[in-house]
């Protein structure tokens, strides 16, 4: 089949890509390659992917409505990966306009696009952050997600909405896919894992918010990449029982659904730097900070019904996924 992801020179969206190709699949990526972190890291990415003989990338933006338009118009692709966004929970309180372009607008224009072309189906990126307020725990999908505590969480949750239109009025079938925690080789400069890793070899204190009593389902990217690749090949149906009364929120009488993609085994951060500081041989000087605006204490996935509908069962321990990073680091940045 050909295959469009969106974000193909992030983190998921790199990996995402790989997996792909060695499938025997023709794969499209686009990014717009922006700064909000090291854009040199994505271009060693995408220097990986260019040795791919079925990868073809195209830099464009997702806000740009008529490029878009024409990719799809052209491509004719078969199904859409689309893990590009605006990333930070963070970043959005102190910059909230650039969630707009590439998260709504961006969102809105890919789904415009599936409509148009015959798309057979649409597995999207939106996040564990959507559970905002809530206290139960594990999180599961049939949860309320009314009560986000950032904008970025809002624009995700705004992303489920906006698909869940499109599926119940042009029958397009969508999958959302809310992630949890997620890293890893090739993972974002601006997560924990890669800050912290930094600042340990190069001798520095880290940051450990909310006095490191906090917990994350931390989610190994080949786990991740496992699940996004089985659940493309489930595509939502019609379900014309589905009574909204009655049933889960996390699917509809549309071809909707909604899964927690995680590990579904939450560790304490002060856990987590444990196994990097065994990983790198180095005690780290710990600067214990209060909890920031936007972040929650504890996530934790309800992975039931991904496991049920693919199989998918996270299998890397944290310890071997953290000095898999370490490992990888040392070498891109020897």
């Amino acid at each position: 089949m050909k295959f469009l992801v969106t974000g193909a020179a992030g983190f998921i969206g790199f990996h995402v890509v790989q997996r792909l190709v060695e499938q025997g699949h023709d794969v499209i990526g686009i990014d717009n390659l922006n700064d909000y972190y090291d854009v040199n890291l994505k271009l060693a990415r995408l220097d990986v992917l260019a040795k791919l003989p079925l990868f073809k990338f195209i830099k464009l933006d997702l806000a740009d409505r008529s490029g878009i338009s024409d990719l799809f118009v052209r491509e004719k692709f078969d199904r859409v990966i689309h893990l590009a966004a605006q990333a930070g929970v963070r970043y959005s309180i102190d910059n909230p306009m650039a969630y707009a372009d590439s998260n709504l607008i961006g969102h809105l224009a890919i789904l415009e696009g599936c409509r148009h072309n015959d798309v057979k189906h649409l597995v999207y990126a939106s996040s564990s952050s959507v559970y905002g307020l809530n206290s139960k725990i594990p999180f599961a999908t049939s949860d309320s997600v009314d009560h986000p505590i950032s904008l970025y969480a809002a624009t995700k949750k705004s992303n489920e909405l906006m698909s869940h239109t499109y599926s119940h009025l042009y029958a397009i079938p969508t999958t959302g896919l809310r992630f949890f925690t997620v890293y890893g080789p090739w993972g974002r400069p601006d997560m924990a894992l890669f800050k912290f890793t930094k600042a340990i070899i190069n001798g520095e204190p880290i940051d450990v918010y909310n006095q490191g009593d906090m917990r994350r389902d931390f989610t190994y990217i080949d786990d991740i990449v496992e699940g996004i690749i089985r659940i493309q090949d489930i595509i939502p149906q019609i379900n014309n029982d589905w009574k909204i009364e009655t049933a889960s929120a996390a699917n509809s009488s549309a071809p909707y659904k909604i899964f927690n993609i995680g590990n579904g085994n939450p560790v304490k951060l002060l856990d987590f730097i444990q196994s990097l500081e065994k990983s790198i041989g180095t005690t780290a000087h710990k600067n214990l900070m209060p909890m920031q605006p936007g972040d929650v204490y504890q996530t934790y996935a309800d992975v039931e019904d991904l496991f049920t509908a693919t199989g998918y069962k996270p299998s890397m321990s944290v310890e071997q996924g953290v000095d898999n990073f370490v490992q990888w680091y040392r070498k891109f940045y020897s």
